[in-house]
């Protein structure tokens, strides 16, 4: 089986390339390197079967040959870079959506679209499931990226009964783990790094908004699992994330606790439009895929720490103390939360 992956030089594009590759699968990675790195991929360009398109999915897709699966993960995913340039944004996600489903639709390949749990918005409803349509603002400074995700998923549906095309939708909440930029403003890379360099942690607001991070390991089982599902109701969206909800001081104090020396932590305003809760509700994904995450967040962010240590010169880390939970404990520990996208 031959497949293309969008964005595949990106955090998640990059691990999702190496599964498919140890399951047998030739892989094909387009990326315009826009907020992708060459060093997510290295490993991987040597490798039988792999190979690298530079690429905008904003433009029509090359003929690269057959393909059977896409997985369309191109488009900036953290505020930092996709507010940078909003309309390079909307172009990614609505006109890269067209030219992903333009490609599928000649070539019968199946399509992923990977859409985010920002089409919630600032959620009223809580935790977020599948038929919650959202509170999103269209004109705020988020709007490139959700509205550009919310019409992303109307052309997967349109493309599906029009035309018959094959789609999945996977709706991802937070996701962290090993080749996170370290410029990407996310509260994991934020804090991770701040520590390591002895600063102090930023929290916007009061701290007590809340997200629900998934260690990108967990994330892309749960892709595959979806692109290789069948029914009748398999175009319909799943929330792929963790539901073990955490505070963003609780994060950044579990950081601090794991990264001793950082300089504590600094207060700042809460940006606009950021939501105050995030938390998947996943019983669709558990109950069509099969799929749970199985990585507590005290063991992912371990793992994190090492992979930003490597690439920072800092040494500083230290495993989780014996008083707090972890593995199948800390999965099951009453739950913490994160910040700002």
């Amino acid at each position: 089986m031959r497949v293309l992956v969008t964005g595949g030089a990106g955090f998640i594009g990059s691990h999702l390339c190496e599964r498919l590759l140890d399951m047998g699968r030739e892989v094909v990675c387009l990326d315009n390197m826009l907020t992708g790195r060459r060093a997510n991929i290295e490993h991987l360009l040597g490798r039988p079967g792999f190979s690298f398109v530079p690429h905008d999915v904003a433009q029509p897709l090359p003929n690269d040959g057959r393909i059977d699966r896409i997985f369309n993960l191109a488009c900036p995913a953290s505020p930092v870079h996709y507010q940078r340039d909003p309309v390079k944004t909307v172009q990614t996600n609505v006109l890269g959506a067209y030219n992903v489903l333009e490609f599928a639709r000649r070539t019968g390949a199946r399509v992923l679209q990977a859409s985010t749990s920002e089409v919630y918005g600032d959620p009223v409803v809580h935790p977020q499931v599948e038929s919650y349509w959202g509170n999103v603002n269209p004109i705020g400074p988020r709007s490139c990226y959700d509205e550009g995700k919310r019409v992303a998923e109307t052309l997967m549906m349109d493309y599906h009964v029009q035309y018959g095309v094959e789609t999945r939708l996977a709706r991802i909440f937070n996701t962290y783990g090993p080749r996170m930029a370290e410029d990407d403003g996310r509260v994991v890379s934020n804090f991770v790094l701040q520590a390591l360099r002895g600063e102090s942690l930023t929290i916007y607001g009061e701290g007590r908004q809340t997200r629900s991070f998934c260690y990108v390991d967990d994330l892309v089982d749960g892709l595959v699992r979806l692109m290789s599902f069948e029914g009748t109701d398999a175009h319909l969206p799943v929330n792929l994330g963790n539901p073990a909800e955490f505070t963003i001081r609780e994060l950044a104090e579990m950081v601090t606790e794991m990264i001793p020396g950082s300089g504590g932590l600094a207060f700042r305003p809460l940006p606009q439009d950021d939501p105050t809760q995030r938390q998947p509700d996943i019983t669709r994904a558990t109950t069509v895929l099969g799929w749970t995450p199985a990585v507590p967040l005290p063991q992912g962010l371990e793992r994190t720490i090492a992979d930003f240590r490597g690439r920072v010169g800092v040494s500083t880390a230290r495993s989780w103390g014996p008083s707090r939970p972890s593995g199948a404990a800390a999965a099951a520990a009453p739950a913490a939360a994160p910040g700002p996208a």
